[in-house]
Parts: C-alpha cells; structure tokens; sequence
C-alpha cells in the first residue's frame, strides 16, 4: 500500500527535516505490520515528494499475535486501513508529535500539503476530513468501495500525520488487530486538539474503537472535558441512551443559578459556549456574559450560538469578551452570578490567586459557582491509565478534600460562605466523578 506527502512551501526540501528522514536517501524500517519503506520521488526547492510504501506479508499477517484476520487471502496488504496508520505512527513518530530541533517555528506553522492515498474506502472521506481543512478529491476504482483519494490544504504537518492515523482506519471500518482499552489513549492522544470539535467526533470514536461500547464511552466522556467544544449525546449506534457527565453538569449548573434568583450570569472560561446554549434557552437570566482568553473560542461560540441568526430580542441578552480570567477586569463587576465550569484545573498552581483576587474580589457577584473533577473518581475510569489526568491540558486535578481546602480558604478570605454539590454517579467510597462548590456572599455582605 502507498501513500505519497507533497508540498511546495519554499524550500520544499524542509519537508525532509520535519520528518526526519532525508531526502537524498531510501530507506526501510521493519514495523509490526510489515517492512515500511521511505523514499522521495521528487525533492527540489520547489516541489518535495515523500512516499510511504509498505509491504505487508499476508500469510504472517494472519498468523501473527492478535490477528483477526482468517483468510490469506484478503485485502489487508493493499488498501490503506489500521496496517497504514501502524506504519505511520512508527516510522514518523516524531514528526506525529510536531518536534523538530532544526525547524521547532516550521513544525508549528500550516504549510501547503498534497497527500494521496491510491487504494482507501472513500465513502465518508469528505464528510470526515473537509471539517479539518482539506479539500478532498476521489477517483473511483469501478463498482468497489476503494478510491484513489486526495487530500489538499495548508495544514501543520503534525496535524496531517494525526488525521491520516485516526481516518485511515475509520474510513476503513475496521482493524486487523484486537482493540482493547489501550486503544483508548491512542486516539485521544492523536486527536488531541481536533477531534474534540469534530462534527462527527461520535462517529469517528465508534468506528476506531470498533464499536466496542464501553470504550467509545469512556473516550466521549473524557472528550468532553475539552472546554472550548460541545460536549454531546452519544449517537444512535451506541443503543442505550446514556445522559453524558457533561449534560449533568450543566444541568446542575443551571440548576444552582436558578436556585439563587441569578439573572445577570458570567460564565467564566466559556470555551465554544457549551454553557451559554444552555443558558440563552432560560428566560430568566436577562443578561448572559461568556468570557474566554481565546479569541478562537469566541468565534467558536459564536457560530454555535447562531448569533448572527438570532434575533435581536435574544442577541440583547448575549455578550462575548475576550479576557484573561488571572487578571483584574472591572468591567466584570455587578454580576449576580459567575461560573466557573471545568477552568479552574487548566490555570497553573502559581497563578490560582490571581484568579481568586479577579473573581471573588473585583468582579464579587453574589455567588460564584466553581466545578471540577474529583481526581478519586478517576480510578473508576477503566481506560484511564492510573495517574494520568481526564485532560492533557489540565495542570492538577483535586480530591475532595484538596478542593474543599481550597474553596473553604477562598470562602474565609473573600467574605463568602460555600457549600459543595456532588455531580454524576455518587460512588459510596470515591464520591461523584465531578465537585461543584457553590459560593455565596455572606449577610454582612
């Protein structure tokens, strides 16, 4: 099976330095699923061309360790599918995790990229690949399910690499090895970064993790603490309907909010705007005000927020604003309400007063609500590996106790009294898988 990477950014010869393989040599390297060979058909600084072919053994692929395959003869060795992506993770492991000493600016820059793939199942191609920026051209190869693909765009190689290993075998709709929990992490760490926001992150999840119930949800789960995206419903092929940790978090969210007579709400860290869809929906909250660092996500929660559809009745009732939640903003203050859903784990240690002084001091609403999840609970995650975060992008993760040492502490210095909500399914011994704390202004406030 072949697969060929061109570009033409200037030179094009660089391409040979963010993979880390030369450009003036062929070479072979013996992976899991066959001999992978690497070479470049074309190299100048105008155009480079980088090809990947593997030789697959077929009678040692059935008889190899963990095989599913039965029959030698099959279409394993030659379409692009699970064999492929094996190859790719190991032959460019490192240009996969976007490191280049020479290059470390060029590995993080998009740069014009061309990648074909002669022999793979197209049928939901453009569906899947067009939403992270590439333009998809198919040849079809008669009446069979297999195309000769191409993908365009101007697209970090690190990212091309990662969407080329969770696709390829997704197009396919199978692997030809037993997928376990471990698979798991491969996809999350793969997808770090775009599948989260993927319109079709339940289908791509199904379909790479074999349809395998329990890992697809625990793998939706732990995507869903991805703040700046819509944390969803599992789709119609998981069967059994399963109201997400997520969904229930908001729930008792709004639930708290409601709870409190709150009609001026900030939802601090609002991310895409999971929370505030939700909120908008509630006429009792007049004035609605998302706050985020990242102007990406803004954007982002504006298209999900339809804001540009909406009437003006309810576009009056929605404010966005870009802003640092670790520096003071008095244009915050005056609030009823603040949230702080899923945020406090992604701010640095050192920085958490900072957050304090700007939160409970200079914008002081009358009551502050503060979610995050109990690290306790995560032993009850069977695919994920013991002390290892719900999130590669979180700094820490409490116990209930660290959680309660902290909020009683920020209760006692700010004025506020706190109260502590369990939110998911409550284990007798690890508690629930999130913590909310519930601040409110003292009476003499």
């Amino acid at each position: 099976m072949l697969l060929t990477m061109t570009t033409t950014h200037r030179p094009a010869t660089d391409l040979g330095h963010l993979l880390h393989k030369h450009p003036d040599r062929a070479q072979s390297f013996t992976t899991s699923s066959g001999v992978a060979h690497v070479f470049y058909p074309k190299a100048t600084d105008e155009e480079c061309t980088v090809a990947l072919l593997l030789e697959v053994d077929p009678i040692a692929l059935v008889r190899g360790p963990g095989s599913t395959l039965t029959q030698y003869v099959n279409d394993r060795p030659y379409a692009a599918g699970s064999l492929l992506t094996v190859a790719l993770g190991s032959v460019f492991r490192t240009a996969m995790n976007g490191r280049s000493e020479s290059y470390p600016e060029l590995a993080q820059t998009p740069i014009p990229l061309v990648i074909r793939v002669p022999a793979l199942p197209h049928k939901l191609a453009e569906r899947l690949f067009t939403p992270l920026g590439w333009t998809v051209e198919v040849t079809e190869h008669g009446d069979s399910r297999y195309g000769d693909v191409t993908l365009s765009g101007a697209v970090k190689l690190s990212d091309a690499l990662k969407h080329l290993y969770v696709l390829l075998p997704v197009l396919d709709g199978g692997k030809h090895y037993w997928v376990a929990a471990d698979e798991v992490d491969k996809l999350l760490r793969a997808g770090d970064g775009w599948l989260a926001s993927h319109p079709d992150k339940e289908l791509i999840t199904t379909r790479y993790l074999a349809r395998k119930r329990p890992l697809v949800l625990s793998a939706l789960e732990r995507l869903a603490e991805v703040d700046e995206v819509e944390p969803e419903e599992l789709d119609n092929a998981l069967a059994e309907p399963k109201i997400s940790l997520a969904t229930q978090r908001k729930e008792a969210v709004i639930k708290a909010l409601k709870g409190a007579r709150a009609k001026r709400v900030l939802d601090l860290g609002c991310g895409g705007g999971a929370l505030l869809r939700e909120l908008v929906k509630e006429p009792e909250f007049t004035e609605i005000h998302g706050v985020d660092v990242s102007a990406k996500a803004l954007q982002e929660a504006a298209r999900k927020l339809h804001l540009d559809r909406m009437s003006d009745r309810l576009r009056e009732r929605i404010t966005l604003r870009q802003s640092a939640l670790t520096y003071a903003d008095a244009e915050l203050a005056g609030y009823d309400a603040a949230v702080l859903m899923e945020v406090v784990e992604h701010v640095d240690p050192s920085r958490l007063p900072a957050l304090e002084h700007s939160v409970f001091v200079v914008a002081r609403p009358a009551t502050v609500l503060v979610t995050t999840p109990n690290v306790e609970y995560n032993a009850l995650f069977e695919t994920l590996p013991a002390g290892q975060m719900r999130h590669s992008d979180h700094r820490f993760e409490w116990t209930r106790a660290e959680f309660a040492q902290w909020a009683d502490g920020v209760a006692s210095r700010r004025g506020y009294r706190v109260e502590y909500v369990g939110i998911g399914p409550e284990d007798l011994e690890r508690g629930a898988p999130t913590q909310m704390a519930v601040f409110s202004l003292g009476d003499e406030n």
